[in-house]
């Protein structure tokens, strides 16, 4: 019963996104009516992602309080990435940017420091992942 509901479900939300898109076409370009076709098309894509997000979501942190095996494992997988993230924030600098040209690109304060947290933070995982990678990689030619 569950699978006709969701399947007709998916039929109607498929139905509604196909009118949308017929209407962007038939709509002339440069037109009040474009605009409003696209606005509609738009605001129902954003409707859609929105209750997709908030639909894994709410599944996802009702799945882990009925397992609390992997609640442990989530909660310090974000330990983790929060002592990560402390190490990127403490260590980037809120100094101003200079172009090459001399330039000021970045004044000093809060918006350099965030760009530089975000920088070290992406530099890390990435490090993070190519060690994770090459290790699972010498795992598999090893056991072949």
């Amino acid at each position: 019963m569950n699978g006709k509901v969701l399947n007709i479900l998916i039929a109607i939300i498929a139905i509604i996104g196909i009118v949308l898109f017929v209407m962007v076409g038939m709509a002339e370009e440069a037109s009040e009516s474009l605009s409003s076709a696209t606005s509609t098309i738009v605001d129902y894509s954003l409707t859609l992602l929105i209750a997709a997000v908030v639909i894994s979501v709410v599944l996802s942190i009702l799945s882990l309080l009925r397992n609390p095996e992997a609640l442990k494992k989530t909660l310090l997988g974000l330990v983790v990435l929060g002592v990560l993230f402390a190490v990127s924030y403490f260590s980037s600098s809120d100094a101003a940017v200079i172009g090459t040209s001399n330039e000021l690109l970045a004044p000093q304060g809060d918006t350099s420091k965030w760009s530089g947290t975000g920088l070290i933070f992406s530099y890390i995982l990435l490090v993070v992942g190519g060690v994770f990678f090459v290790w699972d990689l010498l795992k598999g030619l090893i056991k072949a």
